[in-house]
C-alpha cells in the first residue's frame, strides 16, 4: 500500500513519455518536454513515496505517519537542498507560464510548497509513507521557485541579446 504513489507516478510518467515521443516532432520542444517530465517524475518520487534523498544517498523510509513542524524554520542543509531541488521548478514554471510576473511567483511558490507539505501529511497518514510536513520546506520551496524563475529571466535576457555568444 505504501508504494501506490510510486506506481501511480511511474505509470503516469511512462504514458506521458510515450505521448511526448509519439506526438511532439520538434527536437527542442521534445527535449524540453522530456526534461520537464524527468524532473517532475524525480520530484514526485522523492516527495510522495517512502523513498528519501538526503543529498548523498537514496534510502527507503520505515512505515510511519511522520510529523509536522509549523513553528520553527531551520536553516540547515535540508533547507538548502530544498531550494536547490525547486530551482528547476521555478525555471519550468516561468518557461511554460511566461505571462506570470516574477513577484507573483512568490505567493505561488509558497502555495506550491504548502500544497506539497499538505499532500505529504495526508499520504503519510493514509499510506504510511512517513513524510514530515515542515514550514521550513514551504519557505525553501518558495525561495527555490523564485530563484529559478529569476534565473530563467536572466537566461532569456542573455539569449535574446546574444550575450552568451560574446562569452563563449
Amino acid at each position: 500500500m505504501r508504494w501506490i504513489p510510486f506506481f501511480m507516478i511511474s505509470s503516469v510518467s511512462f504514458l506521458t513519455a510515450v505521448y511526448i515521443l509519439t506526438n511532439i516532432r520538434e527536437f527542442d520542444k521534445r527535449r524540453m518536454a522530456l526534461f520537464s517530465l524527468g524532473y517532475l517524475t524525480f520530484i514526485g518520487v522523492i516527495l510522495f513515496t517512502p523513498m528519501s534523498f538526503d543529498g548523498r544517498s537514496v534510502y527507503i523510509m520505515p512505515a510511519g505517519i511522520g510529523s509536522v513542524n509549523l513553528y520553527h524554520i531551520y536553516y540547515d542543509l535540508g533547507f538548502v537542498e530544498n531550494i536547490i531541488l525547486t530551482i528547476p521548478l521555478g525555471f519550468l514554471i516561468k518557461e511554460y507560464f511566461y505571462e506570470i510576473a516574477l513577484f507573483d511567483l512568490i505567493p505561488i511558490g509558497l502555495l506550491i510548497g504548502a500544497s506539497i507539505e499538505t499532500l505529504q501529511f495526508v499520504l503519510s497518514h493514509v499510506l504510511l509513507i512517513n513524510r514530515t510536513g515542515d514550514i521550513s520546506d514551504v519557505v525553501s520551496n518558495g525561495v527555490g521557485i523564485f530563484i529559478g524563475a529569476s534565473l530563467f529571466l536572466i537566461y532569456q535576457y542573455a539569449s535574446t541579446n546574444k550575450l552568451l555568444d560574446k562569452w563563449i
